[in-house]
């Protein structure tokens, strides 16, 4: 069933196309009712409106706190036209029905974003009247049509055309669903505010607020389904926030959880810094004086595994720092064995036009690599109102997020042999790394390049063989990487071995004493960071 619009109520915090939208309703025969602020900006584009308080009877009142909550409003919006009962209430009490709602809700997460809101503007941009008229319109959407966002106008007025002024049924439906998932986000968007302000980190309820970016090709498999979700108030640079550039293929599921892996290394670092991820494990990291430096390094650190994998840096891309990207393989990759080079996806704070016209035009498959440019890095602002959520099937964990990293205050030395200053450099980066791979982790870092690792084994010993294997001579004097404490002092006595020089762990083991003593007994530097890093 159509329902013609005859009748429109318009109330809008963002007022973005809403004069033309006025304007078009008005030249179908559309009568206008609006409230405040909406129905000044109206009438000075000389569109006619009916006052709110026309409407109701009763002003607009404390503050514009009361303007909408009203029989003649919400009769308007709920009543049944095709139940008697309802007709005659609506008859008796002179109450006109309305058949569209554009309404958007006060900005309340834009407001909360800004470092200097208080709570008291924080309140104040709860909407009320708003949430409700759009749910009373959503609940009757048989009857009632309505409109949240500027996005939705042209799809509005170009299906009334197409209908002599009516909805159907299909859209009208489809936009009350939307009506529901904007409420349930709004809403929740507010309790999380409240229970931050209340230092309330995990309460009784949690209702994450989010919304849809784009879905993708598949989720992990192609028999998978998948979307991209963004957190709405989130307000930390990441890849939640990137922006995708023109050109290169869709980016998918996999794409995204790496990139977010290789960004969220990358940022730990002031540095000029770059890193290789391939199946949410760093294959490449390193920091050098120069980004160009730092990027090849990386890539050196593992070039089989960098084909396909995700390039991530933090400093802007530039034309000179583009070409040592798509001529990784020409340049450094052909003595190394490596088969050839492909990027799938490039993370950095910005591009020149000129790096993007070299990464589109230099090697064939710079046509197919997605850029994800992410804007200034702050490490700064850090958003610890985020939760880490893990997902179990019919339910959630939630967790603060692990934002510890390198604490030189919090480190001690236990061993006879003590680090040197370029030793340091090289734990720091090891211990970086250990943090970004999955458990149980051991890196291995030489000249402040990543050169092995151990990500993910059933026990600590393999993963250290593993990291061992694939550094290759490189072992000798290099710097060791632990997530979490020895148990026992195999893992030394295999370092030993390999020639490592020195190790960083969080210490804390029953066995501490026998692990110190190994290391002691090859001359190893150790140090302890009362930290651990597991990753699942």
């Amino acid at each position: 069933m159509d329902v013609k619009i005859q009748r429109a109520l318009i109330s809008v915090s963002d007022k973005t196309g809403v004069v033309d939208f006025a304007r078009a309703l008005s030249a179908m025969g559309v009568i206008i009712v609006s409230t405040g602020g909406t129905a000044r900006t109206l009438e000075e584009a000389g569109i006619q409106v009916v006052p709110i308080d026309v409407v109701t009877g009763f002003p607009e009142m404390m503050d514009g706190r009361v303007k909408t909550l009203h029989p003649k409003i919400h009769g308007a919006l709920l009543g049944l036209r095709d139940k008697a009962d309802h007709a005659a209430a609506m008859k008796q009490h002179g109450i006109k029905p309305i058949d569209l709602v554009c309404v958007n809700l006060y900005p309340f997460e834009k407001t909360t974003a800004r470092p200097d809101c208080t709570l008291e503007e924080a309140i104040e941009n709860i909407d009320i009247g708003g949430p409700s008229m759009i749910r009373s319109a959503a609940k009757n959407y048989r009857f009632v049509t309505v409109v949240t966002s500027p996005q939705q106008y042209d799809r509005l007025l170009e299906a009334m055309r197409q209908n002599q002024g009516a909805v159907p049924l299909a859209l009208r439906e489809e936009l009350a669903r939307a009506v529901f998932s904007l409420t349930a986000s709004y809403d929740a968007a507010i309790a999380k505010y409240l229970s931050i302000q209340a230092q309330d980190l995990f309460p009784e309820r949690v209702s994450i607020a989010a919304a849809r970016c784009q879905e993708l090709r598949y989720g992990e498999n192609p028999h998978q389904r998948g979307a991209f979700y963004r957190l709405t108030d989130s307000q930390e640079v990441g890849i939640g926030s990137a922006q995708l550039l023109e050109g290169g293929t869709p980016i998918s599921f996999n794409n995204l959880m790496d990139a977010n892996a290789a960004f969220e290394l990358v940022k730990e670092f002031d540095e000029p810094a770059a890193v290789m991820v391939k199946h949410m494990n760093p294959c490449g990291c390193a920091v050098d004086e120069n980004i160009c430096t730092a990027y090849e390094k990386a890539y050196l650190g593992d070039v089989v595994s960098a084909f396909g994998g995700i390039a991530a840096l933090n400093r802007p891309v530039d034309k000179e720092l583009a070409t040592v990207i798509m001529e990784s393989y020409d340049r450094f990759g052909k003595a190394r064995g490596a088969g050839g080079f492909f990027a799938e996806v490039i993370v950095a704070p910005s591009y020149t036009p000129e790096a993007v016209e070299v990464i589109r035009t230099l090697k064939a498959w710079g046509q197919r690599v997605r850029l994800l440019q992410t804007g200034p890095i702050d490490r700064t602002r850090r958003d610890t109102r985020e939760y880490d959520i893990r997902c179990l099937v019919g339910g959630l964990l939630l967790q603060e997020r692990d934002l510890a990293g390198w604490e030189p205050e919090q480190l001690a030395f236990p061993t006879k042999a003590k680090p040197t200053k370029e030793q340091m450099e090289d734990l720091r980066i090891a211990w970086l790394c250990a943090k970004h791979v999955k458990s149980n982790a051991i890196t291995v870092v030489k000249d402040r390049k990543l050169v092995g690792v151990g990500a993910g084994q059933m026990n600590r010993v393999e993963s250290g063989l593993i990291a061992f294997k694939h550094a290759g001579q490189e072992t000798q004097g290099a710097a060791m990487g632990s997530d979490a404490f020895f148990p026992f002092p195999d893992n030394v006595e295999n370092a030993a071995a390999a020639g490592i020089a020195c190790i960083i762990q969080p210490g804390g083991s029953k066995k501490d004493g026998e692990v110190i003593a190994a290391a002691d007994k090859a001359g190893i530097a150790m140090v302890f960071t009362g930290k651990r890093h597991f990753k699942h």
